[in-house]
């Protein structure tokens, strides 16, 4: 079988080629992989993964899905097993590798936050459909990513955020090593700041973390300033048990805020 072409995803200004490398179909479900390459990240092919419903009458708001330190993309179906519940819920999830730059504007002139906005939704837009409106669900970093990437695009193109253990701090001295460059860059991109909860404060926000998870008190915290958000500390632990065993529960209200059923 010849190997598909490459087409090129362009967003703005920025071209992005992706190379379609497999796809398989199951339980409803289909899957795609590919590479995406990107000037905010240069020198990489960034490894992605689509899972979507075979049934595709009705699209929904797409999963972006964001992966923790030291993590990939790949996670959100071999670690999650998100894939899992895309039948059910009838929600395509995707995700792609971002690397350890905890999704934002580095010193190093990285930008995985600005690849996600600027290269992959276009990217997912043309494997999937429309992502004028899309959801984000995130781990640990990509918690932390994904509350930053929705307080950025704002409640009209989100609908609905969903981290679970998200690395948050609630000073830059409490930061981890390589987490912000220094207390500028900690500041710049504090989700905590009071804009970006007034804008976090009109998308529909459902956090789960676990009692033991280093992260735990931060995420009480980020719900005292965030009223708003349904904030779950409930038992276990930063261990991908947690997060496979809540992440369908995410995506389902995922699917009940995309259909009213729910707003927090």
């Amino acid at each position: 079988m010849p190997s598909p072409p490459r087409r090129q995803v362009v967003a703005g200004a920025v071209s992005a080629a992706a190379l379609a490398l497999a796809g398989c179909s199951a339980g409803g479900v289909e899957v795609r992989r590919g590479t995406l390459r990107s000037r905010h990240v240069p020198g990489r092919d960034l490894p992605w993964v689509l899972a979507m419903p075979h049934d595709r009458s009705v699209l929904r708001a797409p999963v972006v899905v964001l992966h923790g330190k030291g993590g990939h993309g790949e996670q959100a179906l071999d670690l999650l097993h998100l894939d899992d519940h895309v039948a059910a819920t009838g929600l395509a999830v995707a995700a792609v590798d971002g690397g350890n730059g905890y999704w934002h504007r580095r010193d190093d002139g990285t930008d995985s936050g600005a690849m996600v906005t600027d290269d992959f939704l276009p990217l997912v837009a043309e494997e999937y459909g429309a992502t004028d409106r899309v959801a984000f669900l995130g781990w640990s970093m990509g918690g932390y990513g994904s509350l930053l990437l929705a307080g950025e695009l704002g409640p009209e193109r989100v609908a609905a955020v969903a981290p679970m253990s998200a690395a948050l701090w609630t000073s830059p001295g409490a930061s981890a090593p390589g987490a912000f460059d220094d207390r500028e860059d900690f500041e710049q991109h504090d989700v905590f700041a009071a804009a970006r909860c007034r804008v976090l404060g009109r998308i529909p926000v459902r956090m789960a973390c676990g009692r033991e998870d280093p992260f735990a008190a931060a995420n009480r915290a980020f719900g005292q300033v965030l009223p708003s958000a349904r904030v779950t500390i409930d038992d276990g632990g930063h261990t991908g048990d947690y997060w496979r065993d809540h992440g369908g529960p995410q995506l389902r209200w995922i699917r009940s805020v995309l259909d009213g059923g729910a707003s927090a």
